[in-house]
């Protein structure tokens, strides 16, 4: 089970959260302010923080920054009622991996939680695993029943990038960035020839498929 640590110094939204979250069946603890969440991770195992900004003794901006300072990458959902870009734009920059604004929608929130412990897993392990189908980074291989795929870097890279985020559209730009570098001088249509790779490779695969999204780019599906 997932221990997920909200830190907020509000007595009440502690409660709402504690509750909504031990109702999705996660292990819950809560602090009050930074500095009592520093001593909870020096006792606890925890695998997500769900973190107000605004705080006395240590703020959420300074604990985000004080926890990638020491090398700990633990997923942290920033909730705050600070709706202005620079503050969304601060919390990125501290070390956030997702930012939501008070009101709380309690659905909403759940499901970045579900979705930023599925990428950390993956990040991990680096492994992702749909069906009977087995992404394995370390070696570049796709595996489903007794068949291993090995597949050049650049291929390989790109599917993982895509089922990394079902459903997500990237653009060829964005993909050409992330994959090849920004400084390449690959044209994107580069990432075109390798989509049409993966389709071919994969075609017999029922487990995902590659879609190309009009004017936009591409996008992976799960069918399981």
């Amino acid at each position: 089970m997932f221990h997920i640590l909200v830190v907020d110094d509000d007595k009440n939204t502690r409660m709402f959260l504690r509750a909504v979250l031990e109702n999705a069946k996660y292990t819950v603890s809560v602090a009050k302010n930074g500095l009592d969440a520093l001593e909870i991770f020096d006792r606890e195992h925890i695998d997500l923080v769900v973190l107000d900004i605004m705080m006395p003794g240590m703020d959420g901006y300074e604990l985000t920054e004080s926890l990638r300072e020491a090398g700990n990458n633990v997923p942290i959902l920033m909730v705050s009622a600070k709706q202005l870009p620079k503050d969304k734009h601060k919390g990125f920059l501290v070390g956030t991996d997702d930012y939501i604004t008070k009101p709380i929608d309690d659905e909403e929130m759940l499901y970045r939680i579900k979705a930023l412990l599925r990428r950390a897993k993956i990040a991990s392990e680096k492994k992702i695993v749909i069906g009977d189908v087995t992404l394995d980074y370390d070696s570049l291989t796709v595996t489903r029943g007794e068949e291993v795929q090995e597949l050049p870097q650049k291929e390989f890279q790109l599917l993982y990038k895509l089922l990394s985020y079902p459903g997500k559209i990237f653009t060829r730009i964005q993909l050409m960035d992330e994959i090849w570098g920004a400084e390449s001088d690959t044209g994107w249509e580069t990432v075109t020839v390798h989509i049409a790779r993966l389709r071919k490779r994969f075609d017999g695969y029922p487990e995902f498929s590659i879609e190309s999204v009009r004017g936009l780019g591409y996008k992976a599906v799960k069918r399981i």
